[in-house]
């Protein structure tokens, strides 16, 4: 997944399109980094008006989109907005083309009305979600997840959640290590699951690890995967107990501490493989799982392959 096409019109949302930018656009290379082709692609000759005021010249006129790797949709302002036939047409023409399609926040209106997401799952920013299934009874609407998908076709929550598809979808076609990379640079959290909640019981504390028990407790967890960690050991760490541990650590992550664990788990192991070339029985067990065999299940429903294949496909993505 090299080349990217972002999908602009007038009515779309200048966050959206400004995080698709930050993702995806041409930087300085850093080790672990891509180089990705960035199209910009519109109706043509024509300034579209994205939200906020801003105008943009598209680079490409909508025919390119069948030429790239991905398309990614961005939100729009109003939800209820009706599109061209021009824009639905070619949306619906990328899909006949096999191209992977995503949407990020109240995209998903867009490609719902294009008929892309009738018969499958999809997900909009949490407070959007009961119109989307209003409007289209045909798609199943998730308001609960950051973001859902696969087969060609993804959809996001509202504001950060967007990040959070984009990331993984980098991560998924290029590795934990250029996802890693770019986070950094836009200097944001590299995984989040896409079936942890959106709407979290209370906020996120803003506290610096030595002031918050379960941000000390994350932090020595990650620095020793490899100990047989329960929930009853993790909120020993924490000075509490276990109802109250699991309680609030789901409502300040917006999953639980065993799901949780597995996650940070499974993507130390992808960095391993990418990054080492260590026997995959040497990192199940760095990984806290008891061999290849016990870690083989958790990756494959996390990842979609097996470890080895994993290994594979990376290093022929590198060399290609």
């Amino acid at each position: 997944m090299r080349t990217v096409g972002c999908l602009i019109f007038d009515g779309v949302r200048a966050f959206d399109y400004a995080v698709i930018g930050e993702v995806w656009a041409n930087r300085a290379i850093r080790p672990g980094q891509p180089l990705f082709d960035l199209r910009v692609c519109g109706p043509e000759g024509a300034r579209v008006r994205l939200g906020g005021g801003l105008e943009r010249l598209p680079d490409h006129a909508l025919g390119a989109l069948t030429d790239c790797d991905l398309v990614v949709v961005p939100g729009v302002e109003d939800p209820e907005a009706r599109h061209t036939p021009e824009v639905l047409g070619a949306l619906r023409a990328v899909a006949a083309a096999g191209v992977p399609i995503a949407s990020l926040c109240a995209g998903a209106f867009v490609l719902a009305e294009a008929g892309l997401l009738d018969g499958r799952e999809a997900t909009t920013h949490w407070a959007l979600a009961p119109e989307l299934a209003r409007r289209f009874p045909a798609v199943t609407v998730r308001p609960e997840v950051l973001f859902t998908g696969g087969d060609g076709l993804w959809t996001s929550a509202g504001v950060a959640a967007g990040i959070d598809l984009c990331l993984h979808l980098v991560r998924t076609a290029h590795g934990q290590r250029a996802a890693a990379t770019i986070a950094r640079a836009m200097v944001t959290a590299p995984f989040r699951a896409g079936g942890q909640n959106q709407f979290l019981p209370s906020p996120v504390p803003d506290a610096a690890v030595g002031d918050d028990p379960l941000a000390r407790l994350r932090a020595e967890v990650l620095a020793s995967l490899d100990t047989p960690w329960t929930v009853r050991r993790m909120a020993a760490a924490a000075l509490m107990s276990e109802r109250t541990f699991a309680r609030r650590f789901t409502a300040t992550t917006g999953t639980t501490p065993m799901r949780w664990l597995l996650d940070q788990r499974v993507l130390t192991a992808q960095r391993l493989l990418e990054e080492t070339d260590l026997p995959v029985d040497t990192v199940a067990t760095h990984c806290g799982f008891a061999s290849a065999v016990s870690l083989r299940p958790v990756f494959v429903d996390r990842v979609g392959v097996a470890p080895r294949e994993y290994r594979r496909a990376f290093r022929g993505r590198e060399e290609g």
